[in-house]
């Protein structure tokens, strides 16, 4: 009966979209309504998906329900960090780490931009880097820059010849970007950017410039003494690898820790005399260290020692003549009294390489005025008097 009274409904309005008067809004929504409930009876999912079509018909409704919904968004969209700020970000940013700077580039492209000024790198690679990176480090990090630079130059082939030059115009532009995809276009790093630098040092590629304490993992031939080497860092170990010049016991040592290292403190090659400029002020209880090498065919390395009183002196302070001598007397209190290498004299007046085959070869002097540096040899002192 419901069914019938239904039909019945439906065909008087439909019967008047016939004549020539127009339907009442009303009008055309129950006939759409009687519609609906008619093939409800056949089909309920397809009655209801014409429900929410009429729903949404209704401009009014529809209005409603947008307002409502941009309404909720914006009460739970809240501040962004994108919001703050210039010199509040700025702040933010310098209080993250490495790893999370990086992070945080990866958020947009205006962070990207930001998060990879140098400014915040600078600060990352001076915490970390700065006591390794002499001159000699930094000259090495712009020689790798300027080949790099050279390997993209030769690796890009460059056409020649009329016809290229068209076809590669061409491909331009049949493969140039769309307008609205430009923006997700993601530049490069920079080559030379404070942040290069930083991760090419953190993830080994960098093999740069510095020296070694106690070669070798402290052997007794080694001890209290300080070899130049590339050195290479190793994330995984927290450590470093070293490659010694080719004249030598063994040309790679690795498993090295932080505190056997150090930027080279005079900015000569090994094998190459320190000119010495400290013999004049040299007495009693200087802390000094001096280039030494088996033979002329291997580089020097540095040795630590202080300066002692001449046989000829009886060590008494009030009486002491030994900073007017001409001769200077070195000692190396790592070394038994016996040991041969325990002293050693030089000129402080004509001072040049002096030694031989048997005892090896003495070079230049540098005088240690920095307590930190006398202290870190202290700290490296063996255990036990070498012979």
């Amino acid at each position: 009966m419901l069914y019938l009274l239904i039909s019945f409904l439906s065909f008087i309005l439909l019967s008047k979209s016939f004549s020539y008067k127009r339907l009442l809004p009303w009008e055309v929504k129950m006939s759409l309504l009687t519609a609906l409930l008619v093939s409800w009876f056949h089909k309920s999912k397809l009655a209801l998906s014409f429900f929410l079509v009429l729903k949404v018909s209704d401009p009014s409704l529809k209005s409603i329900r947008c307002s409502t919904k941009l309404g909720n968004l914006e009460e739970k969209r809240g501040t962004s960090l994108l919001d703050l700020p210039e010199l509040a970000l700025e702040s933010i940013l310098d209080r993250l780490s490495p790893s999370e700077l990086c992070r945080m580039a990866n958020v947009c492209t205006y962070l990207r931009d930001v998060c990879e000024d140098d400014y915040f790198w600078e600060k990352h690679m001076k915490q970390k880097w700065g006591k390794l990176m002499g001159n000699s480090a930094s000259k090495e990090w712009h020689l790798h820059i300027a080949r790099q630079r050279r390997s993209k130059l030769t690796s890009s082939p460059q056409k020649k010849g009329f016809f290229s030059s068209y076809s590669g115009s061409w491909s331009f532009l049949l493969t140039r970007p769309k307008p609205e995809s430009r923006g997700n276009i993601r530049s490069p790093l920079p080559i030379d950017s404070m942040k290069a630098w930083y991760q090419s040092l953190e993830n080994g590629k960098l093999w740069f410039p510095a020296q070694v304490y106690n070669r070798e993992s402290g052997h007794a031939g080694f001890m209290l003494s300080c070899y130049d080497a590339q050195i290479s860092y190793d994330w995984q170990t927290d450590m470093f690898k070293a490659r010694y010049p080719p004249h030598g016991r063994r040309a790679i040592e690795e498993n090295i820790f932080w505190n056997r290292l150090r930027a080279p403190p005079v900015d000569i090659p090994p094998h190459l005399l320190h000119a010495s400029e400290c013999l004049a002020d040299l007495k009693p209880g200087d802390h000094v260290e001096i280039q030494w090498r088996k033979s002329k065919e291997f580089s020097y390395g540095w040795w630590y020692g202080v300066v002692g009183h001449l046989e000829a002196c009886d060590g008494n302070a009030n009486k002491c003549q030994c900073c007017w001598n001409d001769m200077v007397l070195l000692e190396f209190s790592q070394y038994g009294v016996e040991s041969r290498w325990r002293k050693t004299v030089i000129n402080r007046k004509s001072h040049k390489e002096v030694g031989n085959g048997a005892d090896g070869y003495y070079g230049g002097v540098r005088k240690l005025y920095k307590e930190e540096e006398i202290t870190r040899w202290k700290c490296l002192w063996p255990n036990r008097v070498l012979e």
